[in-house]
């Protein structure tokens, strides 16, 4: 509903070409899918289909890992959070820049060497196949429910401003992404995350240009934004309650993003897509830089929002509804009079939903192959595992698009949604990191840890939306807008003076409606903390758990599942004294473990040649009907002889 006395804003709806561009965005990605699904003989074995084969170069990584996580959410808000809050997010790109270092250098080299399809097979190793279950069903759960509100989010947020119809949108995207991932495994995964990150950006760019344009270069645009309080880069406020701080994006956004780059399946999955672990530092490195770029491009996006609508807010004036609109209705009114472009943002924003829901689609087939299926059918063929990691494709896929569907009744929930995805994170940071850099921690502490890990973030997190966060806003105005009478000046001065006491968000301006409890204050705690509150609580819990039921010998751990944490910070020191920091941990010893697990590998290879020689003599004998039922009785339990003595085998496979 627009503002009484404001003349509503009249924008252009989508016309042919920009359905033209957003239909060859969806087929330039569907063909890649199909163009790797018969490259080379197709995605035949489950290390082709979920890790390329170990083959991928260094360039499509780093978009893959940049892509993963920069979906259309982060597309339409973060230029809106620019546009309402300033720019203290920016301060983000700094955070990046010690996440690739502590994700590069402590946790990769875990992975790295455990060689592991899934990340939560770690878990495992270092406690218990319960605790690996429950990491793999904990991120099994927050990525569907996150694929969903990828999928739908942004699909009702450009309806209300292109006229873009949400379910058109919902199965267009649903369906395709389903598609290539299916045929075409992580390769094309990777390769269809490259050509969206490029779309992304020549988003972005288009609005950049055209606003600077339209709004006298960008000396201006800075200018106007420093009037309007928008321009913000250090806040060393110690207050855990400032939503943004030098502290909360420092250290809170570390944990949060460490969070997802350095033990989510997604990522983890793209680092063992290369030979080398150099190469995946390496490709970690670019990615880095990439983060920096879109944090960058979409900041200056915000920026050009304001010193467009610094006098006249769309919504206070009631021209949207609410702040994820902000982008697609700025982009319909500078970019409409080029045919296509508005096509070519809106293409931008789902390619950022096409790369989140094709990496996690991958990844959960990757996970649920590994922890829930191999652990219970042993005795299948390599070519079978493949056809099951399709189908789980396939099926997740059916559940992103329902789960769509669900969010359309979830309302405000969303938001709450999506803050529980970032809460549960934390917890397995924790509990990776209880693993990794103390070897003392037990299963009984991991489990413990975690599950209290949960009940500290879920308590906060829930009470933020039970009492919401008070936060301060730099003033908006409608002083600007249009009016259908100028005799309604005083209506409208009114309502300038009602917009910025709205959008200012003091305590003050609350305390009269409702008595909030002390209790409260706690949930006003900055979501950027919700990582390292969760991070410290398994630490703690878990390592007081263990001493008191009985540390883990850190001689008796297999030392590719500790973290070289001392050997890089501590890499000038004696030999002597570098032993000692490790705690009893056999760090020497890694090579004999490399060679335990080859010489496993070689047993288990050689047990599949026989498994596959059995099988055809079988169905050979069936054939020509000449085998005896005594017979086949004997191959049955050589078979049975196969399944329990190489468990250990194949769950290294």
């Amino acid at each position: 509903m627009v503002a009484e006395g404001l003349v509503p804003r009249n924008y252009p709806l989508f016309t042919a070409w920009d359905y033209v561009v957003f239909a060859v965005m969806l087929c330039i990605s569907a063909g890649i899918g199909i163009f790797y699904a018969f490259k080379g003989g197709g995605q035949k074995s489950t290390k082709e289909f979920l890790l390329a084969g170990r083959s991928m170069s260094i360039p499509p990584v780093a978009m893959s890992l940049l892509a993963s996580f920069m979906s259309a959410i982060v597309v339409l808000s973060a230029p809106a959070e620019i546009y309402n809050y300033g720019t203290m997010y920016w301060m983000t790109c700094v955070t990046y820049v010690f996440m690739i270092l502590v994700v590069g250098h402590f946790y990769l080299p875990v992975f790295f060497d455990l060689g592991a399809t899934s990340a939560y097979e770690y878990l495992e190793r270092r406690f218990s196949p319960g605790v690996r279950r429950l990491g793999s069903f904990t991120f099994i759960c927050q990525m569907v429910m996150y694929m969903g509100i990828v999928l739908y989010a942004p699909s009702l947020a450009l309806q209300a401003v292109t006229g873009l119809n949400v379910w058109v949108a919902v199965m267009s995207l649903g369906v395709v992404c389903t598609f290539y991932t299916t045929v075409g495994g992580m390769k094309a995964v990777m390769w269809t995350d490259t050509f969206q990150v490029c779309v992304m950006l020549a988003g972005f760019l288009a609005v950049i240009i055209q606003g600077s344009i339209n709004e006298g270069g960008f000396a201006a645009i800075w200018r106007r934004a420093e009037e309007g309080q928008r321009v913000e880069f250090f806040n060393f406020d110690p207050d855990p309650r400032v939503r943004h701080s030098t502290w909360s994006v420092l250290f809170g956004g570390l944990f949060t993003w460490v969070a997802i780059f350095g033990v989510n399946q997604s990522q983890v999955q793209r680092y063992l897509s290369v030979e080398k672990k150099s190469r995946a530092q390496i490709a970690l490195y670019l990615n880095g830089f990439g983060l920096v770029v879109i944090v960058t491009l979409a900041s200056m996006c915000g920026l050009v929002m304001y010193a467009r609508y610094h006098d006249c807010d769309p919504i206070t004036a009631g021209f949207i509804q609410t702040s994820d609109q902000m982008m697609p209705f700025t982009v319909m009114e500078i970019l409409s009079y080029l045919p296509g472009i508005p096509g070519l943002f809106v293409s931008s924003v789902f390619a950022g939903a096409l790369s989140t829901m094709s990496s996690g689609l991958n990844s959960l087939s990757a996970v649920t192959l590994e922890d829930f299926v191999k652990p219970y059918k042993k005795n299948l063929t390599e070519s079978q595992y493949t056809v099951i990691t399709k189908i789980l494709v396939a099926i997740y896929g059916a559940l992103m698009i329902l789960m769509a569907w669900v969010s359309s009744y979830l309302g405000s929930v969303l938001q709450a949604a999506l803050s529980i995805f970032g809460m549960i994170g934390g917890p397995l940071l924790g509990l990776f990191t209880l693993g990794m850099f103390f070897p003392w921690a037990n299963t009984i502490g991991a489990y413990a840890g975690m599950l209290v890990g949960f009940v500290m973030t879920f308590w906060v997190g829930i009470g933020a939306q039970v009492w919401t966060p008070i936060v301060p806003k730099p003033p908006v105005s409608i002083a600007g807008c249009e009016r259908l009478n100028e005799t309604l000046a005083n209506a409208t001065t009114s309502a300038v003076s009602m917009a910025t006491e709205l959008f200012s968000s003091t305590t003050e301006a609350v305390s009269d409606v409702t008595e909030r409890p002390a209790l409260a204050e706690m949930y006003n705690v900055s979501y950027l903390y919700y990582s390292l509150i969760a991070v410290l609580s398994v630490l703690i819990v878990g390592l007081i758990v263990s001493f008191i039921t009985g540390a883990q010998d850190p001689a008796e751990l297999d030392p590719r599942v500790i973290s070289p944490f001392f050997d890089i910070v501590c890499c000038c020191f004696p030999g002597s004294c570098l032993r000692k920091l490790h705690c009893g941990v056999p760090h020497d010893d890694k090579d004999l473990w490399d060679k335990k697990d080859e010489e496993r590998a070689a047993e288990a290879e050689r047990d599949d040649k026989d498994k596959l020689e059995l099988t055809e003599q079988q169905n050979g004998g069936l054939e020509n009907g000449g085998i005896e039922n005594g017979n086949i009785k004997v191959q049955n339990e050589v078979k049975v002889s196969y399944s329990v003595n190489d468990d250990d085998a194949l769950t290294v496979l």
